[in-house]
């Protein structure tokens, strides 16, 4: 079982609340910190091991900034998030780059930064070439098939848009050397939010062997393997979290056997987790306005699917607590909705709650990533702030709440008075 608790007790946070009204997005850095240093921990033993923040999650340069101090690095896939990494000062080799469909200026700007690329299909080494040149350092991405499964989120691999296939890698390596590229690099990710830790270790022996295999047909070195995110968190209490260590352990016990054994190392290991870093440390808190009873109990929120659109988008299970109310009976069943003209804007569905009332604040757990960076304006719903505890107590807007200039910044009104239908 996974113990849901806000880290602000209820009077902290109606004083909060009154400075920074609801909605907003709270991030704990004592707790990000400490589960940066056990994901470290866990591979030690790889001397060069290097975690790269999937800037996705939760792309706040704040944020960002406390992992750097960690020695985590950024794994970006767009323009503006490599923007935010130079911006953050996090530059060169500690940003790897993996897009997909990528523009000419998204690889023009990942090469000015010196950042590793990691290429999504053989044919953008020619593409990336023509636009930016091949950098010394190059890396692919490997879709495995019908080899190994995927979930939910992903998808099966073989209906994937990502990565190459088997053949390709090895015809991708082979022109990349010829073309006098010199480091090398390997990668896959074929599942997202994953819980079940035998499979990072599967993931990690399915780039080993590859690596043995392209290494002596084409006379390459790889300098690491990037075995990339997935690891899920416990959303729901019953869940329990990925065993770091024993992944770390087993994952050891195969590099010594294939890659070390053989003389192929050092083989650094790479990662690019981004949920299991901050989603458990984030929480959506927000105030009941409304209690609604049709065909069936309804509470409403002031928070919405612009603020965290997990739920709608996926039907995926978010914990909620009635702030000050943790003790009471669960007895009151109902949906929790938003406000936005969409009938699957629900946090929850049929869940049990102690007995809500208007006013009450409650907290969404688990919105550390992929919360805040999914939102959007539809409706015109305006994004939340976003607010970080530090270690030392205190809290700190790192974002504000959008307002309506905003939201109507990129429109000329003044060209109206001389637009004619």
């Amino acid at each position: 079982m996974t113990k849901k608790i806000c880290p602000l007790d209820k009077e902290q946070l109606e004083e909060l609340a009154e400075q920074f009204p609801t909605p907003f997005h709270l991030y704990d850095e004592k707790a990000i910190c400490a589960n940066a240093r056990r994901l470290k921990a866990a591979f030690a033993w790889n001397t060069g091991f290097k975690e790269y923040f999937a800037v996705k999650a939760a792309p706040n340069p704040y944020l960002m900034k406390i992992l750097q101090a960690e020695g985590f690095g950024a794994d970006c896939s767009s323009m503006a998030e490599l923007i935010l990494s130079d911006k953050v000062g996090i530059r060169d080799e500690e940003i790897i780059f993996t897009s997909n469909d990528t523009p000419e200026y998204e690889y023009i700007k990942a090469v000015e930064l010196g950042a590793i690329i990691n290429l999504d299909d053989i044919s953008h080494i020619q593409y990336l070439e023509d636009c930016a040149g091949l950098p010394e350092l190059v890396c692919c991405r490997y879709n495995p098939g019908p080899l190994k499964g995927g979930n939910v989120i992903i998808g099966h691999p073989e209906e994937a848009k990502y990565g190459f296939t088997r053949e390709q890698l090895f015809e991708g390596y082979r022109i990349l050397r010829d073309k006098g590229v010199k480091r090398f690099g390997l990668h896959t990710m074929v599942a997202s939010n994953e819980l079940e830790g035998s499979y990072f270790v599967e993931t990690a022996d399915l780039l080993f062997d590859l690596v043995v295999e392209i290494s002596q047909e084409l006379g390459i070195h790889f300098e690491f393997v990037n075995i990339g995110g997935g690891i899920g968190i416990p959303y729901k209490p019953e869940d329990e979290a990925v065993d770091l260590e024993w992944v770390g352990a087993e994952i050891r016990k195969s590099y010594e056997a294939k890659i070390a054994k053989i003389g192929l190392d050092p083989l650094d290991i790479r990662m690019e987790c981004g949920r299991m870093v901050t989603g458990p440390y984030g929480y959506l808190v927000s105030r009941v306005l409304h209690k609604k009873n049709t065909y069936k109990q309804f509470v409403g929120l002031d928070a919405c699917m612009a603020n965290l659109m997990r739920p709608a988008m996926y039907g995926a299970y978010h914990h909620i607590t009635v702030v000050g109310k943790e003790t009471q009976a669960h007895d009151f069943l109902c949906d929790v909705t938003g406000s936005l003209c969409e009938n699957n804007d629900k946090f929850a569905i049929d869940r049990e709650l102690p007995d809500v009332e208007i006013g009450d604040l409650v907290i969404i757990h688990d919105a550390g990533a992929h919360g805040h960076s999914m939102g959007f304006n539809y409706n015109g719903k305006l994004r939340s702030a976003e607010l970080l505890l530090r270690e030392d107590g205190k809290v700190v807007q790192i974002r504000r709440a959008e307002t309506v200039e905003d939201h109507f910044a990129t429109l000329d009104f003044q060209g109206l008075t001389t637009f004619e239908t």
